[in-house]
């Protein structure tokens, strides 16, 4: 297959902001009052917002480029206790279901980088689904985001076909585009992955291994935390340096197949994750094992442990 060739370019005009407009229903169909309006596009960017598109080349009846991507984001605040400091909010990412997989996501994620840069800002912050491995692999393996926060039912009743009868629950992600870390992972050289053998290895452990059912669909096992999460404080060396917590491969499928399945995803994951985060660890890498069936996992590691 023929690896298309795109172009972003910073948007600024009216008819490109309607053709985000238009882009977001595809993406996310449904319900119109999930789209975000062309002129509250149009007038975050006119003060500080940035929105980036991505465009292919026409086709044989029309050689005219047409939008297939973009990346949106605003000035915000977040406080510290020196006080406020700004950073960039990353409010949406998407890509026309037909130009997926072919690293669109990564190309706009990085140009949003370079224009946050020249800002002179050090901090971008967005959430997702930590259901979704495709969002998941993006985010923390491939840009080197992090995580350590996690909202219960971030956005209330959400009405659009892929979010519909879940509750909104979300990651909240900072990519600290200054860090070694994130520079590493933007370079020209591809960052070399290590896989589940690797943490394996290394002493790490699945905490909660899914099962599988008859239909070939993962369900949710027992949690298995490796220390007592009754006590709010333990000592740095009774915790494990790093732990690995499963999810769907494919959740969307799972949610179009068996609602009360992804319901049951959703509620035991929210079981795992803020404990976690209470404990000290952070989301610092993610793996995706091809196979039949695929398996997803987020790496989370400990104080010193975290790179």
């Amino acid at each position: 297959m023929t690896q298309r060739k795109y172009h972003l370019r910073i948007l600024s005009e009216p008819e490109e902001f309607l053709a985000v407009e238009e882009l977001q229903r595809l993406i996310w169909p449904g319900s119109e009052t999930e789209v975000v309006p062309s002129h509250l596009l149009i007038s975050s960017v006119k003060h500080g917002g940035i929105c980036i598109g991505a465009y292919a080349p026409g086709d044989n009846d029309s050689n005219r480029d047409h939008l297939v991507g973009f990346v949106f984001g605003m000035p915000a605040i977040y406080h510290t206790p020196d006080g406020p400091r700004l950073m960039h909010y990353s409010h949406m990412l998407g890509v026309h279901p037909n130009y997926r997989n072919e690293g669109l996501g990564f190309l706009l994620k990085r140009a949003q980088w370079q224009m946050v840069r020249r800002q002179g800002v050090d901090r971008i912050a967005w959430t997702y689904d930590p259901l979704l491995s495709r969002n998941a692999h993006l985010n923390i393996a491939k840009l080197g985001a992090v995580c350590n926060t996690y909202h219960f039912d971030y956005y209330g009743t959400l009405r659009d076909s892929l979010n519909a009868g879940v509750p909104s629950d979300r990651f909240e992600v900072d990519w600290w585009v200054h860090s070694q870390r994130v520079n590493r992972r933007l370079s020209r050289e591809a960052r070399q992955p290590l896989d589940l053998a690797h943490y394996l290895a290394a002493g790490a452990e699945i905490i909660n291994p899914s099962g599988l059912r008859s239909d070939g669909l993962p369900y949710p096992s027992k949690i298995r935390f490796p220390f007592d999460v009754q006590v709010s404080s333990l000592k740095a060396e009774e915790y494990p340096g790093i732990l690995l917590v499963e999810i769907p491969s494919d959740y969307p499928r799972i949610r179009e197949v068996d609602l009360n399945l992804a319901i049951e995803w959703r509620l035991h994951t929210r079981q795992i994750f803020p404990i976690l985060f209470q404990h000290g660890y952070l989301v610092t890498d993610f793996i995706y094992l091809k196979g039949h069936p695929a398996r997803s996992l987020y790496v989370l590691s400990h104080g010193e442990h975290t790179l």
